[in-house]
């Protein structure tokens, strides 16, 4: 048994059998287009329904050139004499810019970016492709919205929205890790498209500089799997919850304070909505802003984490949403705590289905305008 080099096998023209030695997922994600795949496990009994010669020669690969190395070990002593090992691999293979064949609807350099995401038994490239094909808006692009934006991104989330009408401020560095200090004085939704498509070019970013209102919101948010309410104030969480139920499209809520924040998931009609938790927005007293009370740099990294997590297990249908529970978590205690949230049978807004509420524009001081 010795080794071959990549480049050795695909100057090969002819007269051998190669045979992927890997489990199916791992084919199915990717593989050199003349392989027949046996996983190494069934190699040893199908070996003679493929090769009706033995002294015919015979490549086999796996990854990294491990596995099939150990096939080429069980072969010689079936009784197999021109048995070759590919070394290094389809890993190799790839680095050293073979061709090979890419799953339906996943380019090589896809392949390559989300392996890992391929490699999971919960996605793999349906999934992966299910993620290219979705469109997710993020209703603000700071501390909440830079951590969503990012891994969304980096997920390969075909399409991300973003919904902000301010500008970046030298104190939003603090926390906001979407912008830089290029971006100071800039829209945060184009400092948001820049830093997006220089981490991933798969992702279409599709920019609203515009102040959410009950005359734009369903023309603005309609169309998107996904609402993130990454927003810090209290009008426009209410806003998107009233038009998240005309949608039917669910919101993966999050906000933060000082060093605590929370994560749920309202889903339409299929769990409780906003207003079933908190039916009207409290007054100004009540509702300090980060502003004013402050936050710690990184809790928007742990909460916006969070409901980049719940976002993708919405779109790829897998795990336990948050529908139906508040996650409370607490940064000085490094305490997490969920809390049951019913939907209420008299809430108004989603009590009835077959009424929509009525998009209210309620001022700073949380009063309808």
């Amino acid at each position: 048994m010795a080794d071959l080099t990549p480049e050795e096998v695909a100057a090969r023209t002819g007269g051998f059998v190669l045979i992927d030695v890997r489990e199916d997922d791992e084919f199915d994600a990717g593989h050199v287009e003349s392989a027949i795949h046996i996983p190494l496990g069934a190699l040893t009994d199908r070996i003679g329904t493929i090769v009706e010669d033995p002294a015919t020669e015979i490549v086999l690969y796996c990854a990294t050139g491990a596995r099939s190395g150990i096939g080429a070990v069980f072969l010689t002593g079936a009784g197999y004499p021109n048995v070759f090992n590919m070394g290094g691999g389809f890993e190799r293979w790839k680095a050293e810019d073979l061709p090979w064949t890419a799953p339906p609807g996943l380019t090589p350099e896809q392949v390559g970016r989300y392996n890992r995401h391929i490699n999971l038994p919960d996605v793999g490239f349906a999934g992966q492709l299910r993620l290219l094909e979705s469109r997710i808006v993020i209703v603000g692009a700071g501390g909440l919205g830079s951590p969503v934006a990012l891994y969304l991104a980096a997920a390969g989330v075909g399409t991300i929205g973003i919904v902000d009408h301010d500008r970046v401020d030298d104190s939003n560095l603090q926390r906001q890790i979407l912008h830089s200090l290029e971006s100071v004085g800039s829209s945060k939704t184009e400092s948001a498209r820049q830093r997006i498509l220089g981490l991933n070019p798969d992702v279409k970013v599709e920019a609203h500089d515009v102040k959410l209102d009950s005359s734009n919101v369903l023309s603005i948010l309609a169309g998107y799997d996904v609402i993130v309410d990454a927003t810090d104030n209290f009008p426009t969480r209410y806003l998107i919850n009233d038009a998240s139920l005309h949608l039917g499209v669910p919101v993966v809520h999050g906000s933060i304070y000082r060093f605590e924040g929370q994560v749920a998931v309202f889903d339409p009609y299929n769990g409780p909505c906003y207003r079933c938790l908190f039916e009207l927005p409290p007054p100004p007293e009540l509702a300090p802003s980060c502003e004013l009370g402050g936050v710690l740099g990184v809790l928007p990294g742990v909460i916006g984490t969070l409901q980049a997590t719940e976002a993708l297990k919405l779109v790829l249908g897998i795990g336990e949403p948050l529908n139906g529970t508040l996650l409370l978590y607490d940064a000085l205690e490094q305490d997490f705590t969920r809390l049951s949230v019913a939907r209420q049978p008299d809430c108004p807004a989603c009590s009835d289905p077959d009424h929509r509420p009525t998009l209210v524009d309620y001022d700073e001081a949380c009063v309808p305008a």
